[in-house]
């Protein structure tokens, strides 16, 4: 029987929310694993994923080619995980989701390694959005520095770590009323755990070479479904209140700045102008988790099972009678 024990994959941002899941999948199927983030020192939640000695963090940083080169070394896959969702610092779109994702693709080449790269459904390079702009860029760079790697673009990802249903239900926790940014805007929201299964899949060669890949749970929801579903996992009731985007792009110049759950950007509203689900043509061609034999668990399925510590009684539920 085949083993990947010798098969070393070296997984960029590994650290993160998608990353430990990614880590968790691949230390499942035996694979080596070399987490390459920026503070190595931050990454140690991650040994207990693994066996003794199977996963191992090293230091890179994308704007150090020469260090990305470095955590490459010997490795046959390269996993890029690496993205922001607000900029700061340093840290800005272009710099991570761009050039970043060039210094990758260019390091996986030079060895001949084969490269998984994730990305984001709504990458376009005529949008709006910085952030989709630069998704979109990242994506052109890889294909043309490595035409075989396979290109994954979740929808809007949930599960335990995320900062999107848990923002919700934090300030649902503080506040009365809830402003509502595209209330009728449609997502597909997927489980992380459904993506790290795909990044597996990818890692294990099951998918078609140079293909994008679109991953989506099993339906689609508004935003303010979303939101009530998240107010009813967590017990709370709050007063929604639909913002047109032009009040909210008014809004967001001034919460951009906020600290935490309050931080809203303009680029994230005008990515919330768009329809975020997986697209016809990918349904068509099979590039969706279904066409890797992937069956997606519902928001509704998962989201109870870690939300609730936000509800006023914990984890007893509310008695009715």
């Amino acid at each position: 029987m085949h083993s990947n024990i010798d098969t070393l994959v070296t997984v960029f941002g590994g650290s993160g929310f998608i990353g430990r899941h990614v880590v968790s999948a691949l230390a499942r199927r035996d694979y080596r694993i070399r987490v390459a983030v920026r503070r190595p020192e931050l990454a140690g939640h991650l040994q207990p994923l693994g066996r003794v000695g199977q996963i191992h963090a090293v230091q890179a940083n994308l704007r150090y080619p020469e260090s990305v080169q470095a955590a490459m070394r010997d490795s046959r896959v390269a996993i890029n995980l690496v993205g922001i969702l607000a900029e700061g610092g340093a840290q800005r779109f272009d710099a991570v989701q761009a050039e970043g994702a060039v210094a990758i693709a260019k390091a996986a080449a030079a060895i001949g390694a084969r490269l998984v790269h994730v990305s984001a459904i709504g990458a376009d390079a005529s949008s709006a959005s910085r952030y989709a702009r630069s998704k979109a860029a990242g994506e052109q760079a890889v294909l043309a520095a490595v035409p075989h790697a396979t290109i994954l673009r979740p929808s809007v990802v949930f599960g335990p770590e995320d900062s999107f249903t848990n923002r919700f239900a934090a300030l649902a926790r503080i506040s009365p009323v809830l402003p509502l940014v595209g209330a009728d805007t449609k997502l597909q929201p997927v489980y992380v755990g459904d993506v790290a299964s795909a990044v597996a899949e990818a890692v294990d060669g099951h998918t078609k070479p140079g293909a994008t890949y679109e991953l989506g749970g099993p339906e689609q929801m508004t935003m303010r479904e979303i939101i009530e579903l998240i107010l009813e996992t967590v017990d709370r009731k709050r007063l929604l209140l639909p913002l047109p985007f032009g009040l909210a792009s008014l809004q967001a110049a001034l919460l951009q700045f906020a600290p935490g759950d309050f931080k809203l950007t303009p680029d994230q509203v005008a990515l919330l102008k768009v329809d975020n689900v997986v697209s016809e043509a990918a349904k068509s061609a099979g590039l969706t988790l279904q066409g890797l034999g992937i069956t997606p668990d519902s928001m509704q399925a998962i989201v109870p099972s870690y939300l609730w510590r936000f509800r006023a009684t914990g984890q007893f539920a509310r008695k009715t009678t």
